[in-house]
């Protein structure tokens, strides 16, 4: 099997050796017109073989039956302002060098930027205006890049919204923002399109906006039987929290109280405002929901939500379901009890060895003010390599909060664990331990341990280590 051998020659220099642009560069990437750009300036003066391939473009020398595709590049980034600005009129023969003619609208010379515009405004298509957007809208963050996304709206808005219908796919989120504003502006999308854009894009602004102008659209009641169902669905928080905002307004206030338990936070806080608003009281249909502490059907959300808007008393109905079946269900009781300040070390120190690592992530933020109430013994014992990972970690971290020669200790042991983060872990803290004060309890030991990451340290600073804990070597 024959293997490929990889060109490394930078793409300046093969252009410059006649290589083809198609096969020199990603045509459809932005990103390789714009690193063009910038690199046949840094090329052309620091690299030796270059030099001989663009010594003849001189402002005298760029002969427009001569110049091929290739060439013309190349002077469409020069250096000099008159070659580009020569470039730039007999680009029209390549159609291929148009991603090139939309960066130097942005240029810096004045007679340059001009050409390449009025050259833009007489090419510019539907079909081409659409391939370009990207790039378009690069060049359109720099000081003199706005002329571009003009005549890229313009161009737009005579399609009829089927260009546009491309860019709503487009992986590029700026892209994604840029066409559904412009269809926004020109009245393009139903609600209910806007609605769908919202539910299923991931890019929190676009899912602003669509949402938004979907609610701001409605005008009768079928209207909203159309919007809320997507809106309600959508798997992205912030487009679900206004559909149930947008419940209040559509005269459905009762339809929030489901949201009370949802996994965001966002729309829960919103499910609250809603209901609070239609005169009812969140914090008795979350207590109703807890109170049945062996339900399977308890949502996580709803366990949370009790927290976020009860009272100190409610920790009891918190504490009852530590024991719950569903780990979500646990690690939300074991939240809220931070959430209310009921956090107490004996009733969750059982938790963490709980065998759902969300519970122990949880248990382990909850303790941490008390860490030092925790036994170190029990602490190392979990930081074994036969316990599971979320175990070690969670042990690991709460004896590096308490610092001092177990934590030290820890460390160390934790250098050979099987999980490579965790060996990071372990390696960075000792890397900033300093001795405690009560540190000579501890005699060779501390040395030891030094010792055996020595490999973590200069000599120097090992020995400023050794010094600092009364300890020979």
């Amino acid at each position: 099997m024959r293997v490929g051998i990889v060109d490394e020659t930078p793409p300046v220099v093969r252009l410059a050796g006649g290589a083809p642009l198609r096969s020199t560069l990603d045509v459809a990437d932005p990103g390789e017109w714009l690193a063009l750009d910038a690199a046949v300036r840094e090329t052309a003066w620091h690299d030796s073989r270059f030099q001989p391939e663009w010594e003849h473009l001189t402002p005298l020398a760029v002969d427009p039956n001569q110049a091929d595709e290739s060439r013309l590049a190349l002077a469409l980034c020069h250096r000099d302002g008159r070659i580009r600005q020569e470039a730039v009129r007999q680009s029209p023969r390549y159609p291929g060098l148009l991603p090139l003619i939309v960066i130097r609208c942005a240029d810096w010379v004045g007679p340059v930027s001009e050409s390449a515009r009025q050259l833009l405004c007489e090419l510019l298509e539907a079909g081409c205006a659409v391939d370009l957007a990207p790039l378009i809208l690069r060049v359109g963050r720099r000081d003199r890049g706005a002329f571009g996304v003009e005549l890229l709206e313009k161009v737009l808005r005579r399609t009829s919204g089927e260009g546009l219908a491309t860019l709503f796919a487009a992986p590029e989120r700026t892209v994604r923002r840029f066409a559904y504003r412009l269809a926004m502006d020109s009245r393009l999308l139903r609600p209910d399109e806007l609605a769908r854009a919202a539910a299923q894009d991931e890019d929190t602004v676009v899912q602003d906006l669509c949402a938004t102008a979907a609610l701001a659209a409605l005008c009768d009641e079928e209207a909203y039987d159309d919007v809320l169902p997507l809106l309600l669905t959508a798997g992205n928080p912030r487009t679900r929290s206004a559909g149930v905002i947008a419940l209040r307004r559509a005269g459905r206030p009762e339809l929030a109280e489901p949201f009370l338990g949802d996994r965001s936070a966002l729309v829960r806080a919103c499910a609250r405002y809603v209901v609070r608003q239609d005169g009812n009281d969140p914090a008795a249909w979350y207590r109703e929901r807890c109170t049945a502490s062996d339900d399977p059907e308890l949502p996580p959300g709803a366990v949370i939500g009790l927290a976020e808007c009860g009272e100190r008393a409610d920790a009891g109905l918190l504490r009852a379901l530590l024991p719950h079946p569903a780990a979500g269900v646990r690690a939300r009781a074991v939240a809220g009890l931070r959430v209310l300040d009921c956090a107490d070390m004996e009733k969750l120190r059982p938790l963490l060895d709980d065998p759902a690592a969300g519970v122990v992530r949880e248990t382990t933020v909850a303790l941490l003010p008390s860490v030092h109430e925790l036994p170190a013994d029990w602490l190392l014992e979990r930081t074994r390599p036969e316990r599971q990972r979320h175990l070690r970690v969670a042990a690991f971290r709460l004896l590096d909060a308490q610092g001092g020669v177990l934590a030290l200790r820890a460390a160390v042991g934790l250098l050979e664990d099987p999980d490579v983060k965790l060996r990071s872990w372990a390696g960075q803290s000792v890397q900033r331990w300093h001795p405690p004060t009560d540190v000579r309890r501890y005699g060779s030991e501390v040395g030891e341990l030094l010792d055996r990451s020595r490999h973590l340290f200069s000599d120097h600073v090992l020995r400023l280590r050794k010094w600092e804990a009364g300890v020979g070597g």
